[in-house]
C-alpha cells in the first residue's frame, strides 16, 4: 500500500486541536437568582410586595388625611378624586386605613419569620442534633404545645389581656413556630449522619461548630422557603382574628378590621370590603408566588444538565 502526500490532512483546518474547552461555572447565588428570576410567578409576586409595602409606607405619610380622623360630613362617600378609596360610616379616609392596616399586616408577617427563625429553627437545631433523652423531652413538649388550638390560646390571652398587636403576637410566638421546628429538626436528623458531619467531629469539631457551620448551612434553603410559607399564613391569621372581633382595637386598622367593617354594610357600600379584600388577597398571593419561586430554586433537583 502506497500512502500519497494528501492522504493525512486535518479534518477541518479551522478548528484549533490546542484548543480547550472552557466549562462556565456560576457560583452558587449566581445560579440561584438566575433560577428565580426564571420563574415568572415569582418575579410577578415580588414585583407587588414591593409596590404593596411601599404604599403602605408611603401612603400614610404623604396623604392629607389621618388614618383617625373622623368627619361625619363625608360619611360612606363613595370613591373620587379626592378620596380615592372612598370613606367609611365614620367619614375616616379608607386609603390611609387600608394602607395603615396593611402596615399591620406587613409587621404581623415580619414577626412571624422571626420568631420561626429565633425559635423553631433554634429548637429544630438542637432537638434534632442531640438526640437521644433530650430529643424526646423536646418532643413531647412541642406536642403538647402543638395540640392545644391557637385560636384557643389567643382567648385565653384575651381573657387576660386587652385586645392589641401585642396580644397576636404573642399568641404567635407561643404556637408560630411548631411547623419550623418540625422541619428544622427533620433536615437535621437526615444531614447529621452525612459523611462531612462524621469527619468534623472526628477532627474534633464543637457541637456548635458542627451545627452552624456545617449543618445549617445544607439546610438554610429549605428553612428560607418554609419561612415564606409561613408569611401568608400569619397574615390571613391576624385578618381572620380581626374578622371575628378579636384583632386589634378601633381606632387602629387592620386588613382584617377593616373587613369586617365593611362586610356589616357591604349592600349598602360594597367598595369598604371590596378593596381591603383585593389588598389582602393579593399580598398573600404574591407571598405564596414568592415561596414557590424560592423551592424551585432552592432545590438541587431541578439543576440543568
Amino acid at each position: 500500500m502506497e500512502f500519497l502526500e494528501n492522504d493525512f490532512e486535518f479534518a477541518n483546518i479551522q478548528d484549533d486541536i490546542n484548543a480547550e474547552d472552557i466549562l462556565v461555572i456560576n457560583s452558587g447565588y449566581k445560579d440561584f437568582f438566575k433560577r428565580l428570576t426564571k420563574n415568572k410567578g415569582a418575579v410577578v409576586g415580588g414585583i407587588f410586595i414591593i409596590i404593596i409595602t411601599l404604599f403602605a409606607i408611603i401612603a400614610p405619610m404623604v396623604s392629607q388625611f389621618e388614618f383617625d380622623i373622623i368627619d361625619t360630613s363625608i360619611q360612606s362617600t363613595p370613591p373620587n378624586s379626592t378620596h380615592l378609596f372612598g370613606t367609611d360610616v365614620l367619614g375616616r379616609d379608607l386609603f390611609v386605613r387600608v394602607w395603615s392596616g396593611t402596615q399591620i399586616s406587613l409587621f404581623v408577617a415580619l414577626t412571624a419569620v422571626l420568631i420561626d427563625i429565633c425559635f423553631g429553627m433554634v429548637y429544630g437545631l438542637i432537638s434534632g442534633y442531640l438526640g437521644g433523652k433530650v430529643d424526646a423531652i423536646m418532643q413531647r413538649i412541642q406536642e403538647i404545645i402543638s395540640s392545644i388550638p391557637s385560636l384557643v390560646i389567643l382567648t385565653l390571652l384575651l381573657v387576660i389581656m386587652r385586645a392589641s398587636l401585642f396580644t397576636i403576637i404573642l399568641a404567635l410566638m407561643l404556637t408560630g413556630w411548631i411547623g419550623m421546628a418540625r422541619i428544622t429538626r427533620a433536615q437535621v436528623l437526615k444531614i447529621k449522619e452525612e459523611e462531612f458531619v462524621l469527619a468534623s467531629r472526628t477532627l474534633g469539631a464543637s457541637n456548635m461548630f458542627i451545627i452552624f457551620k456545617n449543618i445549617l448551612p445544607n439546610i438554610f434553603g429549605q428553612l428560607i422557603i418554609m419561612s415564606m410559607f409561613s408569611i401568608p399564613n400569619a397574615i390571613f391569621y391576624e385578618a381572620f382574628l380581626a374578622f371575628v372581633g378579636l384583632g386589634i382595637p378601633q381606632p387602629q386598622a387592620s386588613l382584617g378590621t377593616l373587613i369586617n367593617d365593611g362586610f356589616k354594610t357591604i349592600l349598602i357600600t360594597p367598595y369598604m370590603v371590596i378593596i381591603p379584600v383585593i389588598v389582602l388577597a393579593t399580598l398573600m398571593l404574591s407571598f405564596n408566588l414568592l415561596a414557590d419561586g424560592l423551592r424551585d430554586a432552592f432545590d438541587p433537583t431541578m439543576k440543568e444538565a
